[in-house]
């Protein structure tokens, strides 16, 4: 059995065995993540090819800081987030109305599943969905949003409150609750 450090040494050498070795194990969790940015099942597969892509040309400028596996997830976070780019799905606004009269009162699910919680990301409009993703599954900070995506930590903020806002919403109706 390859060590992740043996692997990581042949993937800097080339080595088709030791990549497929690391496709093997990482393709599903990276198709998870690709599929909560995404729309469809074909977008997501085509963003992880595109990740696997780069991790492999870019393997050698992996300095062995940190962890090697939440050095690939950036990559096909940015990938995926390319891809929204390159479609101008990306695009961020704020109903300034809106965005601050919410309250962010907490919705507690627990008996919610995996494909249930999958189903209410993807039904998110990209905006909304991309910085959702970012702040609750991957963990960026408001302010490395902004950065990234090139919009205001406001404007971050204000876009997972309506994220979540529309979560509960889309729950409660689905569930027969009392939508507010």
């Amino acid at each position: 059995m390859k060590t992740e450090a043996n692997i990581i040494r042949k993937c800097k050498q080339n080595d088709p065995s030791a990549q497929k070795a690391l496709y093997d194990k990482y393709a599903s969790l990276f198709f998870a993540i690709a599929l909560r940015y995404m729309k469809n099942e074909q977008d997501a597969e085509d963003v992880m090819i595109e990740g696997f892509y780069k991790i492999f040309s870019k393997v050698s400028q992996f300095k062995e800081e940190g962890s090697f596996e939440g050095w690939m997830k950036r990559i096909i976070v940015n990938q995926a987030l390319m891809k929204l780019r390159s479609r101008n799905n990306l695009s961020m606004h704020v109903d300034i109305e809106t965005a601050y009269h919410v309250s962010e009162a907490p919705l507690a699910i627990s008996d919610i599943n995996h494909q249930e919680l999958l189903g209410l990301i993807q039904g998110l409009p990209v905006g909304y969905r991309t910085i959702f993703n970012m702040y609750i599954i991957e963990g960026y900070k408001h302010r490395e949003i902004a950065e990234i995506l090139g919009i205001s930590i406001n404007t971050s903020k204000s876009q997972l409150i309506l994220a979540k806002k529309k979560m509960a919403h889309f729950y409660k109706k689905k569930h027969n609750l009392k939508v507010s």
